[in-house]
């Protein structure tokens, strides 16, 4: 398994020959690796079991650092990038030739965001390049939210991981770029588009994409546990399913269930706050995938603030049929 801990010259020599560390960020853990070496990139999708189609956000130290590799920031994500930098926000820019086109398979925006956490903003400014890093989990599966998440899943294919607790956010970043005059938010995440339109006023949310996407993190199907994860209404669901005798496990945001055994549910928060419930929902999807449970039934969260970015990674969490 890999090696983890707290040493940044290691991770940085280990980047700088073109290997790949797990870093910590406050949305989730990152499979990192030099975003200007396009073996080490190709190694990314490989690990993870990546699709070429399905680009990848690179991270920088500042925003002053983000201007060596895009061509333009437009004035209302300038403002947007001052505001919530760093933080989970992610902004799709035009490109220079220094990006490799692996990193955004092949399109000529690139996904750039400055992470807001300590030990991996002080790797950044030590080295002299982006990192490419998308979850460091294997593609489709639930995001880690702790270095021993990242070690489970992929502690036999890299060899060190920076260990920075768990995520603070939990969530991924909420990528926003623009259409003409037009702000277009392409993924929902830690962000909350309320707090995106105080700055720079309307912006449109798209729907995820099912092949081919614009921006990273948009394939239809993602997130999604080993089990079967259903959405619905719990009381029914859960009636159904002890009908039935199927054994399952109970995903919810504030009630728990006394027909249900405490070791195979789990309320995202008990006074309903949504922001813990992001921060905790990754977690509890592994968690639950890991019970003795055969399937994981679950509900959706109130469409506001957080509840939208929870909702759209359940609902591609979910099995489809």
């Amino acid at each position: 398994m890999a090696v983890i801990g707290q040493d940044i010259g290691l991770a940085k020599r280990v980047l700088e020959v073109g290997q790949l560390v797990g870093i910590p960020t406050e949305t989730v853990y990152g499979l990192a690796g030099n975003a200007l070496n396009s073996v080490a990139v190709a190694s990314i999708f490989e690990t993870k079991n990546r699709p070429s189609f399905d680009p990848m956000i690179i991270h920088v130290p500042s925003l002053l650092e983000a201007e060596n590799y895009v061509n333009d920031i437009p004035t209302p994500l300038r403002k947007l990038a001052e505001q919530f930098w760093p933080g989970p926000l992610t902004l799709l820019l035009p490109k220079k030739k220094n990006i490799p086109d692996i990193v955004t398979s092949g399109l000529d925006r690139v996904a750039v965001r400055v992470p807001d956490h300590p030990l991996t903003l002080e790797l950044l400014a030590q080295i002299d390049f982006p990192l490419a890093a998308p979850s460091a989990n294997p593609f489709g599966y639930i995001s880690p939210t702790s270095p021993q998440h990242v070690d489970a899943q992929l502690g036999e294919k890299i060899p060190y991981i920076l260990d920075g607790g768990a995520c603070k956010v939990g969530l991924e970043s909420t990528i926003i770029g623009m259409e003409g005059d037009e702000i277009v938010v392409y993924r929902l995440g830690g962000l909350e588009i309320s707090e995106v339109e105080s700055i720079v006023g309307q912006a449109k949310v798209k729907s995820h994409s099912s092949s081919n996407p614009q921006a990273p993190g948009l394939l239809e199907s993602h997130y999604a546990p080993s089990k079967p994860f259903i959405i619905g209404g719990l009381d029914k669901l859960i009636s159904e399913y002890q009908s039935s005798g199927i054994d399952f496990a109970v995903l919810s945001l504030d009630r728990l269930y006394q027909s249900v055994p405490s070791e195979n549910q789990i309320a995202l928060s008990t006074s309903g706050n949504l922001k813990e419930a992001a921060t905790r929902l990754f977690a509890a999807m592994r968690t639950l995938d890991e019970s003795s449970a055969t399937v994981i039934l679950a509900e959706l969260m109130p469409e506001t603030g957080l509840g939208r970015a929870i909702n759209d990674r359940l609902k591609r969490a979910a099995t489809k049929g």
